[in-house]
């Protein structure tokens, strides 16, 4: 999987000021007496008189309202199970769509809208459309990876149904599965010209004790442009298991250990993010700070990606959940970098404290 907004940007700044679309202005927006988008304007209208949604929105991940005891046992079971091989079987690991996910909720969308559609482009090249044209829900839609999806107004707020997903997807990004019968009802408001506020909730009887719901905000990402980001390569080549990685004999002493105790903050997807590395029971621990929170999940022993134990490949570099982390040393021996290893590349972390 490689992203190439950096090559992009480059190749950008090269061309001739006329070729520069990721800056073009967009024509037609209200902007703020320096000329920069006025994202606190009224929001714009349809010809139908109803909120626009259209336009390149970029939002952060949601944190999904769910714990272990909402997961009936076949679910709880089967996210253990992919937890402990590193989640290889993620559909988006797989370069396959994701589906309902609810991280998929957020990160950068296209939304062009009309009377009787709204369809959502997303920038894995995925889409899904929207039916505003007045029809009921289907009952039994043939099973798809972007499910069926029907919409109405109610006032200005517009409300979607969707069910008919295959079960290829996963409902959340740490293992959760959904059944076939998930039915998927989403609230969305666009506040003002800049910002939509959502809600998302999740119904399905065969693999959830009772619905749950999620938060989604997106912000206007006006006068610039949504680059593709695309799976190359998938993870049919990843090896190991947590298993494996806890049965290696490697040790690292307290004191190394301790040398490695601090905060590292670097960018990640474009966000900036901390690592809190700490010693927990003897061991080394790194907590994600910045832009994760931790949902019930975690606190009921699956790992929801906020925090990992570190095994001991050496004495500087370790295993967690499936990456690599390697603590970098200076010649005087002080601690300056974590190094993070993610299958789309390596992130460098700089020491704080």
């Amino acid at each position: 999987m490689k992203r190439f907004l950096a090559a992009l940007i480059v190749f950008a700044v090269a061309l001739p000021a006329t070729a520069q679309w990721l800056d073009r202005p967009w024509p037609n927006i209200p902007r703020t007496a320096e000329g920069q988008p006025d994202l606190s304007a009224e929001a714009p209208r349809g010809p139908d008189g109803k909120p626009d949604f259209s336009g390149v929105w970029d939002g952060p991940r949601p944190d999904p309202n769910l714990d272990l005891a909402m997961l009936k046992p076949w679910v709880a079971e089967l996210a253990r199970e992919r937890q402990q091989n590193y989640y290889r079987t993620r559909p988006y690991y797989q370069c396959l769509p994701s589906g309902p996910e609810t991280e998929r909720f957020g990160g950068w969308k296209r939304i062009i809208q009309s009377p009787t559609a709204i369809a959502i482009l997303s920038d894995d090249l995925t889409y899904r459309v929207i039916h505003m044209d007045g029809r009921e829900l289907e009952e039994n839609p043939l099973p798809s990876w972007a499910g069926y999806s029907v919409g109405r107004w109610e006032g200005d707020t517009l409300v979607v149904e969707t069910n008919g997903f295959n079960d290829s997807t996963w409902a959340v990004r740490f293992g959760v599965s959904h059944s076939e019968a998930l039915h998927v009802t989403e609230r969305y408001r666009r506040v003002d010209f800049g910002h939509i506020e959502g809600e998302v909730t999740f119904t399905d009887a065969e693999a959830f004790t009772a619905p749950w719901s999620f938060t989604v905000n997106m912000e206007l990402a006006a006068d610039t442009e949504m680059l593709e980001s695309i799976c190359e390569r998938g993870s049919d080549s990843w090896a190991g298991s947590m298993t494996q990685a806890a049965g290696r004999d490697v040790a690292v002493s307290p004191e190394v250990m301790q040398r490695y105790v601090g905060a590292y903050t670097g960018v990640y997807g474009g966000r900036e993010r901390t690592y809190e590395v700490s010693i927990a029971d003897g061991q080394l621990v790194a907590e994600i700070v910045g832009d994760y929170t931790q949902s019930g999940l975690g606190a009921a022993g699956l790992d929801v990606g906020a925090t990992r134990l570190l095994m001991p490949l050496s004495e500087s570099l370790f295993e967690g959940l499936g990456l690599n982390y390697e603590f970098i040393v200076n010649d005087e021996g002080e601690v300056t970098d974590l190094i993070v290893t993610h299958v789309s590349g390596d992130y460098t972390y700089s020491r704080d404290r």
